[in-house]
């Protein structure tokens, strides 16, 4: 009686264990789902620290094959993505439209506060002169782009063409780890639309934005997955450089020229932002360290 109450307590107490890590991994996939939204902060880079990275490009790289392997163990964070994608995607959306440039400082500041641990993480495996040459030509050749996009008062309209981009762009945050995709889309004026469609299930926003990330995955999936193995650090860097180009590109220089009330609103703004995204990498460098 003895030895089948024990059984019976053991069995009970890894049931519980399998449930709260079941949980866990779900939370762990809401904050893939907040990367992959918020701008600043990469869904890959947490895919990467939370250890599931590997899995993921080994499924997408060849999914037939490790279908009945990996979808079990991906299936939690899946759920977790859906659940912290969505649940946030209303809020910014609801955020740029009623305070946009507090919102878009905010970004700022969770960006520029993200890019110490992502010049970190580019260079983890050293660094060399094309490396930094790179990140130069890659910030040079974002900033000639949007610039020209800027002077020659090219403003783009959101339609299924440009939705199937959002779509690549949120993919690739995924399998091109330390990759935004909201670094693109928010100089573009893509953005808020691409998040406000997504946050009210507009199928004008969601079918060509899922057409787009599903055609990433499959033509660039094992490609994005080959360049990091082979040239990391170069590949890695130059990500860097389109993040700074980005970035500078989406200052609300004009709201800091409104009023001093609006010039330190927007600073705070972005102080807290900063403040956030340090936070955020100093709870993830314990995380890895943890495992």
């Amino acid at each position: 009686m003895v030895i089948f109450k024990a059984r019976g307590f053991y069995m009970e107490k890894e049931k519980n264990r399998s449930v709260f890590g079941f949980l866990f991994k779900i939370f762990q996939g809401a904050f893939v789902g907040l990367g992959a939204v918020l701008p600043g902060i990469s869904g890959g880079v947490l895919c990467v620290i939370f250890g599931i990275y590997q899995t993921i490009m080994e499924f997408l790289a060849n999914p037939i094959r490790n279908f009945k392997t990996h979808v079990p163990k991906l299936i939690p964070y899946g759920i977790g993505v859906v659940l912290g994608f969505l649940g946030i995607a209303n809020l910014l959306s609801f955020l740029l439209e009623k305070y946009p440039a507090p919102s878009v400082c905010v970004f700022i500041g969770l960006i520029a506060g993200m890019l110490p641990s992502l010049f970190r993480e580019a260079g983890e495996n050293g660094r060399s002169k094309g490396s930094y040459i790179s990140l130069v030509v890659a910030m040079i050749v974002v900033f000639a782009l949007l610039t020209s996009l800027e002077i020659l008062s090219v403003t783009i309209t959101p339609n299924f063409f440009w939705y199937l981009f959002c779509g690549f762009c949120l993919a690739l945050s995924v399998i091109a780890p330390g990759m935004s995709f909201s670094t693109l889309l928010m100089p573009l004026g893509l953005y808020e639309p691409f998040v406000g469609g997504i946050g009210h299930f507009d199928l004008s926003v969601l079918i060509p934005g899922g057409i787009g990330a599903l055609l990433t995955v499959i033509l660039f999936a094992k490609a994005v997955d080959m360049l990091f193995k082979r040239y990391y650090s170069i590949a890695f860097h130059a990500i860097v450089g389109i993040v700074i180009a980005a970035t500078v590109m989406i200052i609300p220089f004009e709201s800091f020229a409104v009023s001093a009330a609006s010039a330190i609103v927007n600073v705070i703004c972005i102080v807290c932002g900063v403040v956030a995204a340090l936070a955020l990498d100093k709870f993830n460098q314990k995380f890895a360290d943890a495992k």
